[in-house]
């Protein structure tokens, strides 16, 4: 079967030496998403942006299709004339029997239009919690939230992080969806704890939902502790960027790293006692498996679900108070904090093994498939 992923970011991590450029947490996870469905026999290709590659490369037997540059078209009709026409030439190009997506926004709705207009079969998967609520939903024009929730109520298959997720969708649009785990790769090799440089490790793209500023205050608070910061420049959110490069030169226990490419990122998790989260808005951050199958405790004020303090994989926190003090008695202490580090491990691979991840997605691919050919039946 062909299927298509459309994730006009996701070239940064497929391919090396595009990986300059912005990627986040759910490119990787669409990428991840491509090999292991490329390793179960499926053809699988990717749209993306136009970054001067050529069209129709492959990397790792994922091909690529190239809709537009990111500084193609105008404002006002910004996606309708030129985005709208080459996102579905390279949507045709791909000729794929089922199309992915993911992550709140317009392109869910154009992908959804492309699909009932050729009669494919369309997956979208949630990538944050902010995308099953229209008061914290992080699109800015009223015509692209109502593309959203257009493609929303039309994809043939719904996927979720977590049953939260699954509960206000089906309350807040009345959509029906499937639990669907993340992807993660494993470390090459561990790291001895007497080896770890780092600390408490911070890792996400700096924006103001990731409030990076609370960091940068516990640095402050913790002289005595390793900090490390990885994050890059967000679209909108530059000038935010450069404040935090110039606090944290200030500050002398703290590493400002800034982007650091999805390739070399496990290197830092390798080296790390402790993630950090401080953020306000998460859907399941990648980062916590990458930490997890490390044996890296987290210390969040943002626990899906519950998961790590029903599952005592870290600590969960309300303050940057409380969230110190957490640091400091799980670090001070070594033999605490080596049985924590080998619980996580171990939970981490008994519960996100790649087969049992994947399997979730095959299902949904098949039904939506399905879904399509029997619509197409009936007409």
């Amino acid at each position: 079967m062909k299927v298509c992923l459309l994730g006009l970011e996701n070239l940064p991590v497929l391919a090396q030496e595009y990986s300059r450029f912005y990627s986040g947490g759910e490119q990787v996870q669409q990428t991840l998403l491509a090999k292991a469905l490329r390793r179960r026999g499926y053809d699988v290709s990717m749209v993306v942006a136009d970054y001067g590659q050529r069209d129709g490369e492959t990397w790792e037997g994922v091909r690529t299709y190239k809709a537009f540059r990111f500084d193609a078209g105008i404002p006002v009709i910004r996606f309708v004339y030129p985005r709208w026409v080459k996102l579905w030439g390279a949507l045709r190009r791909a000729d794929a029997q089922v199309y992915y997506t993911s992550c709140a926004g317009m392109h869910v709705g154009l992908l959804a239009l492309f699909c009932k207009r050729y009669q494919r079969g369309l997956v979208f998967r949630l990538a944050s919690d902010g995308d099953v609520d229209p008061e914290r939903l992080m699109i800015r024009y009223r015509r692209d939230k109502l593309l959203y929730q257009y493609g929303l109520r039309r994809a043939h298959c719904v996927l979720a992080q977590h049953k939260g997720q699954q509960s206000r969708l089906r309350s807040n649009y009345g959509v029906r969806s499937a639990i669907a785990g993340l992807l993660v790769e494993a470390p090459v090799k561990l790291i001895h704890r007497n080896q770890k440089d780092i600390d408490i490790l911070w890792v996400s793209n700096l924006q103001p939902v990731k409030r990076p500023e609370l960091l940068l205050e516990l640095a402050r608070r913790m002289p005595h502790r390793r900090f490390s910061m990885v994050g890059g420049r967000m679209i909108g959110a530059s000038a935010l960027y450069e404040h935090m490069r110039q606090e944290a030169a200030s500050i002398t226990n703290l590493v400002f790293h800034g982007a650091v490419p999805y390739r070399d990122i496990g290197d830092y998790f390798d080296r790390a006692r402790v993630l950090v989260n401080t953020s306000s808005l998460e859907g399941f951050p990648n980062t916590y498996l990458q930490s997890w199958l490390r044996g890296v405790p987290v210390i969040s004020f943002f626990d899906p679900e519950g998961l790590i303090a029903r599952e005592g994989l870290g600590m969960t926190v309300n303050t940057l108070g409380q969230m110190e003090e957490a640091v400091d008695k799980l670090l001070e202490d070594d033999s605490r904090w080596q049985v924590l580090s080998e619980k996580v491990r171990a939970y981490a691979a008994r519960h996100f093994d790649e087969n049992n991840v994947v399997a979730a997605y095959c299902k949904a691919i098949e039904g939506a498939w399905h879904k399509a050919k029997t619509s197409d039946a009936k007409k």
